[in-house]
């Protein structure tokens, strides 16, 4: 749009009409442009989207969510023009202010990672607020204080009767007894609670895979020695699901969807921390079963799991079970509790109905990843539930527990080195399919989403459709 004949009268030298201009406060914004922010405003800004990008991090999130989330948190705020560079340990986010001043930048380093759903789900609805206009700065920093430094929504004791229960329902989803449920049960307690004690001196997390592991497979043992005692039990079990225990913290989900969205950098590192703390773990079950071959009472390696169709109803109940308590030691909501444990019934009965139907298991885990991943993302933002959340909880019972330990006591009680090598390259493609499965779905999910948003506002009527401008 051209300039007013007054405005060109101005910018000729005029000054009768420069002091009307400046008198209206029409000057500055005409000749100079939008208001430039002050370093203040822009630091607040950047410090509360960047520490909104670190609890996500900390929580698993990938890092193409965490960018368009601290981008749509700076944008609300009035400070559209900002990059942001998520490297897995740290944050990084540029403010540019045009030519006439320095931008400022801001970094954040991600030192602890903890699994706290309901707090995750506290940041996401702060998020919503801030992108409404319902919170200033201030008032939002105000709230994320808050959020921070809020306790985990349930006690200590209660996540470990979480992990119990977890291990409890993969031992009957591998088709134990009642006996060996117990003793999964007891043995993940006994696994949470030293993990727990070594946690308060900063002991490594690699180190703390390998006790878990030690320990899960020292137990078997011990079941093993007892077998007279006992009856017939699979002390196998045990181990295959203090694994899938072990394993179910990682952030697996989240290094696939950087791989995947181009965060390359972020996705080695988490694949990293992902190899290093499985390794520990290989190395702890490794050991003791060293040991039980050295003092004459070796482990058997896990029988087979019962056929499917047999099995399927009980699969798909202890399925729900898995994810409803994994969710419930994350310190979910209880709204996303319930919504966990459909995930993995879901996610059950999809893959049974696959391998009933003769799909490979690589392919049947995908397609029950996918299903999960798809239906997490429809019912997240309806339901104000994380999908997050949902995603990996429903994938969890699908966790290849007994694969690894059949593959780790080929290579070292069998010295089967092609068996072993092939069970373990198997865990891995189950695992990669899990995590492709759910990302795929969720980026299925996205026009679906949308498309059901726009259909709501259509049937809503004019009173949904905003301000006329």
């Amino acid at each position: 749009m051209g300039l007013s004949f007054r405005a060109l009268r101005v910018l000729r030298g005029d000054s009768a009409d420069r002091r009307e201009l400046e008198r209206a406060a029409i000057m500055p914004s005409m000749l100079h442009g939008p208001e430039i922010p002050d370093d203040a405003s822009v630091h607040q800004v950047l410090d509360l989207a960047l520490r909104i990008g670190e609890l996500q991090m900390a929580s698993g999130a990938g890092a193409a969510d965490v960018t368009s989330t601290m981008l749509a948190v700076t944008g609300a705020l009035g400070m559209p023009s900002c990059e942001v560079d998520v490297i897995f340990t740290s944050i990084t986010i540029c403010c540019h202010r045009g030519y006439t001043a320095a931008p400022v930048t801001a970094t954040r380093v991600v030192r602890s990672r903890s699994m706290d759903y309901t707090r995750l789900a506290g940041v996401e609805r702060l998020v919503r607020r801030i992108t409404r206009g319902e919170l200033t700065t201030e008032q939002a920093r105000v709230v994320l204080d808050e959020l921070s430094s809020a306790p985990h929504p349930y006690p200590r004791w209660a996540a470990t009767l979480a992990w119990s229960g977890m291990a409890a329902a993969v031992a009957v989803l591998l088709g134990g007894g009642l006996l060996l449920t117990a003793i999964a049960a007891l043995t993940t307690a006994v696994i949470d609670r030293i993990g727990r004690l070594v946690n308060r001196i900063a002991l490594p997390f690699f180190f703390q895979q390998v006790i878990g592991g030690a320990l899960a497979t020292g137990i078997a043992l011990g079941v093993n020695a007892l077998q007279d005692s006992l009856g017939a039990v699979r002390p196998s079990l045990v181990i295959a699901a203090g694994i899938v225990v072990l394993l179910s913290g990682l952030s697996l989900v989240g290094a696939v969807q950087d791989a995947i969205t181009g965060y390359n950098v972020t996705a080695a590192g988490r694949a990293m921390e992902i190899t290093l703390m499985t390794v520990g773990l290989i190395i702890g079950v490794v050991l003791v079963l060293k040991l039980g071959v050295a003092i004459g009472s070796p482990l058997t390696v896990g029988e087979p799991i019962p056929p499917v169709l047999a099995h399927l109803p009980a699969m798909i109940a202890a399925g729900a079970a898995t994810s409803f308590c994994f969710a419930l030691a994350s310190y979910a909501t209880l709204r996303t509790l319930f919504l966990a444990g459909l995930a993995g019934a879901a996610g059950m009965a999809s893959y049974g109905a696959l391998v009933l139907l003769g799909v490979d298991v690589i392919i049947a885990s995908a397609g029950a990843a996918a299903l999960v991943g798809f239906t997490g993302g429809v019912v997240s933002r309806r339901l104000k539930v994380t999908p997050l959340a949902i995603a990996v909880s429903g994938i969890t019972p699908l966790l290849p527990g007994l694969t690894t330990y059949q593959a780790l006591f080929k290579l070292t009680v069998e010295q089967d080195v092609p068996g072993g090598m092939q069970a373990l390259f198997l865990a891995l493609g189950i695992g990669l399919a899990l995590a492709a499965g759910v990302v795929l779905g969720e980026y299925l999910a996205q026009p679906v989403r949308t498309g059901l948003s726009r259909l709501e506002r259509k049937l809503a009527g004019p009173r949904f459709s905003g301000p006329l401008r």
